[in-house]
């Protein structure tokens, strides 16, 4: 089991990806594939100038140092360069809860599977290195597509909570939670691993 001081110093990886905490020197490859406007329609934060953007990866360093939410980056083997980042948030040890979230892809990347893969390899640590009997998700009741995604990778839709959140735009965030369960990840895992086979 990895005490959960440590998650920063997690790496995962398997065919497909590899996975680590955000680094500093990571910034520059995440630079270079943020500015899609696709990317941030349904994000908490929106990143259109440079500026934005330093802050986003500020922000994302110093909540990794305080173990407010581990930001991780994701590299992608075929490509051989950085496609995004993806978290651990939310972190409840006591209660052996969390949620993985703030994920994002450049364009090149999206479809290929990265995202399947990335998650999985998060759940498989949540579950079988940090014990946890709870992984969640939230998304923006909007986004069909990310919808669709977590009930392909085996999570349980909820619920919707109403007037989540603010977003940037100022619109009020209906928020739909989806989860896995201890239980549940023997059956979640072996469907996926039939799927994408990964190691």
């Amino acid at each position: 089991m990895i005490p959960w001081n440590l998650i920063p110093d997690v790496q995962l990886e398997d065919d497909l990806v590899k996975i680590w905490a955000l680094a500093e020197e990571d910034r520059e490859s995440l630079r270079a594939i943020a500015f899609d406007p696709d990317i941030w329609r349904y994000f908490v934060v929106h990143v259109t100038t440079e500026e934005e953007f330093d802050r986003m990866i500020g922000e994302a360093l110093a909540d990794t140092v305080a173990r407010r939410r581990v930001v991780f980056s994701i590299f992608s083997k075929a490509e051989g360069r950085i496609a995004g980042s993806m978290s651990f948030g939310n972190l409840a040890e006591v209660d052996r809860r969390l949620e993985i979230g703030w994920s994002w892809l450049g364009r090149e990347f999206r479809g290929t599977g990265i995202n399947r893969h990335a998650k999985f390899l998060l759940m498989q640590c949540a579950f079988e290195e940090l014990g946890c009997e709870r992984v969640e998700f939230k998304t923006d009741v909007l986004n069909e597509q990310a919808r669709k995604g977590l009930l392909n990778i085996g999570a349980t839709e909820e619920g919707v909570l109403r007037s989540y959140n603010y977003m940037p735009d100022n619109r009020r965030r209906d928020a739909v939670y989806y989860s896995v369960l201890r239980a549940e990840w023997p059956t979640v895992k072996a469907a996926l691993c039939r799927r994408d086979r990964p190691r």
